[in-house]
């Protein structure tokens, strides 16, 4: 078994490049490639994150989550485990991408490509070259929209429209007090 070298890109909003690239057993899981990244960028790892694999068009594919979030629904589509699933097993072109998508909230973004493939063994993951300064993990805002989007506003607008008018706070008068 040898090494596969990666490239792992932060997708940042400033144009500066900010990259890793990062050494590791072919043979590897993705929980010990998803810990060597977060490492690699100086992040602490406290937010889960999940692996797609990609195309060349950077199109979100199979999920590798971190943890199995899966329920018993038969419609679900299967996603992998990161500590039980090998890097080798899912590499399929010479410069096969991966996306990872860390802390769901902030959502961090690494475009990951596949250098090489060498012949060395190592001991643990290692950084092969660091080019950038990483930003501080809780730099990014927290995505107040990534779960309820532009309509959240005109539901809350709509809801005040309907039930807003005609109820009076201070109107109590139709309660009966009740001692416990």
């Amino acid at each position: 078994m040898g090494a596969l070298k990666f490239r792992v890109l932060l997708d940042s909003e400033k144009d500066k490049e900010i990259f890793r690239d990062i050494l590791i057993n072919e043979d590897d899981n993705f929980e010990s490639f998803y810990r060597a990244i977060l490492n690699s960028f100086n992040f602490e790892g406290k937010e889960i994150g999940s692996f797609f694999m990609s195309n060349d068009e950077w199109d979100k594919g199979h999920e590798i989550s971190l943890m199995d979030m899966s329920y018993s629904d038969e419609d679900q589509e299967i996603t992998s485990v990161m500590s039980e699933a090998k890097l080798n097993d899912f590499m399929e072109a010479p410069d096969q991408k991966i996306i990872l998508v860390y802390d769901f909230l902030r959502m961090w973004i690494f475009l990951i490509e596949l250098q090489e493939r060498t012949d060395e063994t190592l001991d643990k993951p290692k950084i092969a070259l660091a080019v950038g300064t990483a930003p501080p993990e809780d730099s990014k805002m927290i995505q107040d929209d990534a779960f309820y989007g532009d309509e959240e506003d005109e539901d809350l607008n709509e809801f005040d429209e309907d039930f807003g008018d005609g109820y009076d706070e201070d109107d109590l008068s139709g309660y009966e007090e009740y001692e416990y």
